[in-house]
Protein backbone atom coordinates (compact mmCIF):
# COMPACT_ATOMS: atom_id res chain seq x y z
CA UNK A 1 0.00 0.00 0.00
CA UNK A 2 1.41 3.58 -0.95
CA UNK A 3 0.87 6.70 0.48
CA UNK A 4 0.57 9.32 -1.46
CA UNK A 5 -0.27 12.16 0.66
CA UNK A 6 -2.36 13.42 3.76
CA UNK A 7 -5.60 13.70 2.38
CA UNK A 8 -7.83 16.16 5.19
CA UNK A 9 -7.83 16.40 9.14
CA UNK A 10 -11.53 15.83 9.82
CA UNK A 11 -12.52 18.05 13.36
CA UNK A 12 -15.61 17.52 14.99
CA UNK A 13 -17.77 20.48 15.51
CA UNK A 14 -21.23 21.66 16.95
CA UNK A 15 -22.03 23.60 14.42
CA UNK A 16 -19.72 24.49 10.78
CA UNK A 17 -21.20 28.03 10.69
CA UNK A 18 -19.37 28.81 14.07
CA UNK A 19 -16.31 26.61 12.61
CA UNK A 20 -16.65 28.96 9.48
CA UNK A 21 -15.98 32.03 11.35
CA UNK A 22 -12.20 30.69 12.91
CA UNK A 23 -10.88 28.91 9.61
CA UNK A 24 -12.53 31.25 7.34
CA UNK A 25 -12.06 34.80 8.80
CA UNK A 26 -9.57 34.08 11.65
CA UNK A 27 -7.35 31.99 9.45
CA UNK A 28 -8.49 33.08 5.95
CA UNK A 29 -8.93 29.51 4.22
CA UNK A 30 -11.22 29.61 1.35
CA UNK A 31 -14.53 27.61 2.41
CA UNK A 32 -14.81 25.37 -0.36
CA UNK A 33 -18.52 24.41 0.48
CA UNK A 34 -20.72 21.54 2.79
CA UNK A 35 -22.44 18.91 1.84
CA UNK A 36 -24.67 16.70 4.36
CA UNK A 37 -23.97 12.56 4.02
CA UNK A 38 -27.23 11.15 4.90
CA UNK A 39 -25.37 7.47 5.30
CA UNK A 40 -23.36 9.11 8.01
CA UNK A 41 -25.59 11.63 9.87
CA UNK A 42 -23.24 14.46 9.11
CA UNK A 43 -22.49 17.35 7.38
CA UNK A 44 -18.89 19.06 6.27
CA UNK A 45 -17.56 21.82 5.14
CA UNK A 46 -13.68 21.46 3.35
CA UNK A 47 -10.81 24.35 3.78
CA UNK A 48 -8.50 23.69 1.00
CA UNK A 49 -4.62 24.02 2.64
CA UNK A 50 -2.00 23.41 0.51
CA UNK A 51 -2.80 19.95 -0.91
CA UNK A 52 -4.63 18.88 1.53
CA UNK A 53 -7.90 19.82 3.40
CA UNK A 54 -9.40 20.80 6.72
CA UNK A 55 -13.02 19.22 7.13
CA UNK A 56 -15.34 20.11 10.07
CA UNK A 57 -17.91 17.75 10.81
CA UNK A 58 -20.88 17.98 12.03
CA UNK A 59 -23.56 15.82 12.94
CA UNK A 60 -27.44 15.71 12.07
CA UNK A 61 -28.91 13.65 13.85
CA UNK A 62 -27.97 12.87 18.19
CA UNK A 63 -27.11 9.14 17.45
CA UNK A 64 -24.54 9.83 14.69
CA UNK A 65 -21.23 8.97 14.86
CA UNK A 66 -19.52 12.48 15.23
CA UNK A 67 -22.82 13.25 18.00
CA UNK A 68 -21.28 10.40 19.87
CA UNK A 69 -17.65 11.34 19.42
CA UNK A 70 -18.33 14.88 20.94
CA UNK A 71 -20.40 13.74 23.60
CA UNK A 72 -17.25 11.27 24.94
CA UNK A 73 -14.40 13.72 23.52
CA UNK A 74 -15.97 16.67 22.80
CA UNK A 75 -15.25 19.00 20.19
CA UNK A 76 -12.06 18.46 18.21
CA UNK A 77 -9.51 16.80 15.88
CA UNK A 78 -11.68 13.61 14.98
CA UNK A 79 -9.28 11.70 12.19
CA UNK A 80 -6.52 11.88 9.71
CA UNK A 81 -7.37 11.17 6.12
CA UNK A 82 -4.79 9.42 4.25
CA UNK A 83 -4.98 9.07 -0.17
CA UNK A 84 -4.07 6.10 -1.27
CA UNK A 85 -4.12 5.02 -5.17
CA UNK A 86 -6.58 1.50 -4.64
CA UNK A 87 -8.84 1.72 -1.52
CA UNK A 88 -9.19 -1.89 -2.05
CA UNK A 89 -6.03 -2.92 -2.15
CA UNK A 90 -5.29 -0.44 0.59
CA UNK A 91 -7.82 -2.39 3.10
CA UNK A 92 -7.30 -6.13 1.43
CA UNK A 93 -3.52 -5.12 3.22
CA UNK A 94 -4.34 -4.09 6.16
CA UNK A 95 -6.87 -6.97 6.89
CA UNK A 96 -3.86 -9.22 5.84
CA UNK A 97 -1.74 -7.27 8.11
CA UNK A 98 -4.54 -8.03 10.71
CA UNK A 99 -5.18 -4.68 11.14
CA UNK A 100 -8.53 -3.72 13.12
CA UNK A 101 -10.93 -2.06 10.25
CA UNK A 102 -14.54 -0.49 10.94
CA UNK A 103 -15.03 -0.64 7.14
CA UNK A 104 -13.58 -4.14 5.58
CA UNK A 105 -15.21 -2.48 2.51
CA UNK A 106 -15.18 1.20 1.32
CA UNK A 107 -18.16 3.36 1.80
CA UNK A 108 -19.37 6.78 0.40
CA UNK A 109 -18.39 9.85 1.67
CA UNK A 110 -18.44 13.35 0.90
CA UNK A 111 -17.32 14.54 -2.72
CA UNK A 112 -18.10 11.26 -3.75
CA UNK A 113 -14.93 9.40 -2.29
CA UNK A 114 -14.64 6.17 -1.35
CA UNK A 115 -13.49 6.12 2.37
CA UNK A 116 -13.16 3.53 5.03
CA UNK A 117 -12.17 3.77 8.71
CA UNK A 118 -9.37 2.37 10.98
CA UNK A 119 -10.15 1.05 14.19
CA UNK A 120 -8.41 3.31 16.48
CA UNK A 121 -6.98 0.60 18.74
CA UNK A 122 -5.38 -0.87 15.26
CA UNK A 123 -3.10 2.80 15.53
CA UNK A 124 -1.70 2.57 18.43
CA UNK A 125 -4.23 3.35 20.95
CA UNK A 126 -4.76 6.83 19.99
CA UNK A 127 -8.06 7.63 21.52
CA UNK A 128 -9.05 10.66 19.42
CA UNK A 129 -7.81 9.59 15.83
CA UNK A 130 -9.51 6.96 13.72
CA UNK A 131 -7.57 7.66 10.52
CA UNK A 132 -9.23 6.86 7.16
CA UNK A 133 -8.15 5.60 3.95
CA UNK A 134 -9.61 7.83 1.17
CA UNK A 135 -9.57 7.41 -2.60
CA UNK A 136 -11.10 10.63 -4.30
CA UNK A 137 -13.29 9.99 -7.28
CA UNK A 138 -13.23 12.39 -9.96
CA UNK A 139 -16.31 14.98 -11.15
CA UNK A 140 -17.51 12.21 -13.77
CA UNK A 141 -16.97 9.54 -11.04
CA UNK A 142 -19.21 11.95 -8.22
CA UNK A 143 -21.58 12.65 -10.56
CA UNK A 144 -21.75 8.40 -10.95
CA UNK A 145 -21.86 7.82 -7.58
CA UNK A 146 -24.37 10.53 -6.45
CA UNK A 147 -26.37 8.92 -9.60
CA UNK A 148 -26.32 5.59 -7.55
CA UNK A 149 -26.92 6.96 -4.30
CA UNK A 150 -30.07 9.27 -5.16
CA UNK A 151 -31.21 5.74 -7.00
CA UNK A 152 -32.64 7.55 -9.96
CA UNK A 153 -34.08 11.05 -8.33
CA UNK A 154 -32.67 13.95 -10.09
CA UNK A 155 -29.67 15.48 -9.04
CA UNK A 156 -31.13 18.51 -8.16
CA UNK A 157 -32.38 16.76 -5.22
CA UNK A 158 -28.68 16.87 -3.27
CA UNK A 159 -28.02 19.44 -0.79
CA UNK A 160 -24.98 21.17 -1.50
CA UNK A 161 -23.89 24.74 -0.01
CA UNK A 162 -21.21 26.54 -2.04
CA UNK A 163 -19.84 30.10 -0.32
CA UNK A 164 -22.82 31.70 -2.00
CA UNK A 165 -25.27 29.26 -0.29
CA UNK A 166 -27.31 26.10 -0.49
CA UNK A 167 -27.88 25.08 -4.27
Amino acid sequence: MKILKIDHLGIAVNSIDGGKAFWSDTLGLNFEGAETVAEQKVTTAFFPVGESEVELLESTAPDGPVAKFIEKKGPGFQHVAFRVANIEEALAELKEKNIQLIDEKPRIGAGGAKIAFLHPKATGGYSQEEPIMSEHADLKKWQEVAEKQMKGKPLENLEWQTPEGIR
